[in-house]
């Protein structure tokens, strides 16, 4: 559902901060990093001349933030996704052999591992469905795709890395 075109108000910017941190920390893996690429979301946010109400607020914001992450990663060169979530993260439509693996550490790494191998937007929709919880909806509103687009796109990379585990002799 799209939001009602015009200028980011104070009330939009206190009901989406938290989410947007949420997302631009699971692209970043980085707390203080994340911080700041979301300030400065907002910060473009409020800068911009206006919303077009094309997308939810969420999505737009969430833009935002994405590109702002690129560019910085670009800029510096760094290597994403080498730290590893505490607990293991749950996967939405999983099969049980894909959900053990990331309850043993081991496995999650060399998961972390075939993640980082792989292509994009494969990686980075896996990524942003398993990793940073969002919706079918939300990522393909992110790459200005259908949710078609994620869902097939998200099951193939599943698929992938199911094959990579198994051609590693990890499953």
């Amino acid at each position: 559902m799209a939001a009602k075109p015009g200028r980011i108000t104070e009330e939009i910017i206190n009901a989406e901060y938290q989410a947007v941190y949420h997302y631009i920390l699971s692209l970043c893996r980085d707390e203080k990093e994340a911080e700041d690429i979301t300030q400065d979301t907002f910060v473009k946010a409020i800068s911009a001349e206006s919303f077009r109400g094309e997308s939810s607020y969420y999505s737009w914001l969430c833009s935002i933030g994405r590109n702002i992450w690129i560019d910085k990663c670009r800029r510096s060169g760094k290597i994403q996704f080498e730290a590893m979530p505490e607990e293991p993260p749950q996967m939405p439509g999983g099969s049980p052999q894909l959900e053990e693996v990331l309850a043993d550490g081991e496995l999650l790494r060399q998961v972390h591992r075939i993640i980082h191998e792989m292509d994009e937007p494969y990686k980075e929709v896996f990524t942003l469905k398993v990793f940073g919880d969002l919706s079918f909806k939300d990522i393909s509103s992110l790459f200005g795709k259908t949710e078609s687009w994620a869902r097939v796109t998200y099951h193939r990379a599943r698929k992938k890395i199911i094959e990579m585990l198994r051609k590693e002799n990890w499953l």
